[in-house]
């Protein structure tokens, strides 16, 4: 560690922890319906909630504009009496979702006749470290609880008052349910050296997510000593091909990029082949104007950004790589698919790539070749979510290779472990 942490700080992390621990235990033992039931009186107590927690959060978002937060970063922390009822509701999808826990993997009886079985069980302990989405608390919450696991939440000073209510709320219930409290904790002391206690708790967490930025998520995959599950920046692309039809992917790349530019699965990218550039460019440019997109464009776009009267500027190599984060898009013509996928290896997160084509070999290739999380064929980038995918909730997107990769739901939160049974065997 580079950072000396304040001990008073590791202690009180440590308690929590130690906590959460003993509430895991008691979750670990609930049975489906008793989750089932304890997510929807959570879901109750949320929307009832409402008034508050979108007073909370008017301050939060108080407190931000007079910092000079931008507006997609604001489009983030808002919450307004329809996005609660939302938070609410997702809780209700993940109490629908089957239980992963308990689950057989796989099993079989040995010559020996030894049975053996490999089954899915909870994690025990999950730190959360994230920005400005108070929207995570609860969904972290709902599939910690569901797949029998105690989660420690560590918001972004942006959301504090917002992630103070709607954690009231969540403990309350459980309380009065008489569930344990300390199943849900947040850590709202203690500045950064409570996330670094949280990441450095090895013994008493087993499992850190971090959700945010890329200079978040790098310090916790840099400085973290408990396991860490890396939820990605996404620089997703859509590359439309030259046998793309054209109207399909007009509407795709509208959608990737103006449907909600604040989020990891937006577009941020448009690659398109020389052989259809003329016809599509035009086209597509003038309704991304029309949404008030802001170009970063190769030197050849520059004539159809002019005409479709957009506002535009010569990309630099570093704006390929870039996560926008709101109504901003580079675009570049390549010569073909090769180009296409050489780009995306060269700038993109291993996220969400999507490329438009009625070809199914240059589908085939780009499915087969492109190294991302999520690879659509004829779609838009924005459904790489587990709402979406038809998880519930989802905790993250993976962009790391080991455990997890995609959008995080109920399963990536347990491990497993063997289960043998003889009957008097020896070796």
């Amino acid at each position: 560690m580079s950072q000396t942490i304040d001990p008073t700080v590791v202690e009180q992390v440590t308690a929590l922890a130690r906590r959460a621990r003993t509430a895991s235990r008691h979750l670990a033992l609930m049975s489906r319906a008793e989750k089932d039931a304890a997510l929807l009186l959570l879901a109750d107590a949320v929307d009832a909630a409402a008034t508050a927690v979108v007073e909370a959060n008017a301050e939060d978002l108080e407190r931000g504009r007079a910092a000079g937060m931008s507006a997609s970063l604001q489009d983030r922390l808002r919450l307004d009496e329809t996005r609660v009822a939302a938070v609410a509701q997702a809780l209700r999808d993940v109490a629908a979702l089957p239980d992963p826990v308990g689950e057989i993997v796989r099993g079989s009886t040995l010559a020996n006749g030894l049975q053996i079985r490999q089954v899915r069980v909870p994690m025990g302990v999950i730190g959360m470290i994230y920005e400005a989405r108070p929207n995570v608390t609860v969904d972290a919450a709902g599939l910690a609880l569901k797949s029998g696991n105690a989660v420690l939440l560590r918001g972004g000073s942006a959301a504090a008052s917002s992630n103070h209510a709607l954690v009231t709320v969540l403990r309350e219930s459980l309380a009065a349910q008489g569930l344990p409290a300390d199943a849900i904790t947040l850590l709202e002391e203690g500045g950064r050296d409570a996330a670094r206690a949280l990441m450095t708790a090895r013994g008493h967490v087993d499992l850190v997510i971090p959700r945010g930025g890329a200079d978040l998520i790098q310090t916790v995959v840099r400085e973290s000593t408990v396991p860490v599950i890396e939820t990605g920046v996404g620089v997703c692309h859509v590359y439309v091909d030259r046998a793309a039809d054209l109207d399909k992917a007009q509407a795709v790349t509208v959608n990737a990029k103006t449907q909600r530019p604040s989020v990891c699965n937006a577009a941020e990218s448009l690659l398109v082949h020389r052989d259809v550039a003329a016809d599509f460019l035009p086209k597509v440019l003038t309704d991304l104007a029309g949404a008030g997109v802001r170009l970063h464009v190769a030197p050849e776009v520059t004539e159809y950004a002019e005409a479709a009267g957009a506002a535009y500027e010569l990309a630099s190599e570093e704006d390929f790589g870039t996560e926008w984060h709101g109504l901003e898009l580079s675009v570049a013509v390549v010569d073909d698919v090769d180009e296409a996928m050489e780009r995306i290896r060269k700038y993109g997160t291993g996220h969400t790539e999507a490329i438009v084509t009625e070809d199914r070999g240059a589908a085939r290739r780009f499915t087969a070749e492109v190294d991302a999380a999520v690879v659509m064929v004829n779609a838009s980038t924005r459904f790489t979510d587990g709402g979406e995918f038809g998880f519930g909730a989802e905790i993250g997107i993976s962009t790391q290779k080991l455990h997890a990769r995609g959008p995080m739901a109920l399963p990536e939160l347990t491990t497993t472990k063997w289960v043998v049974e003889g009957d008097g065997h020896t070796r």
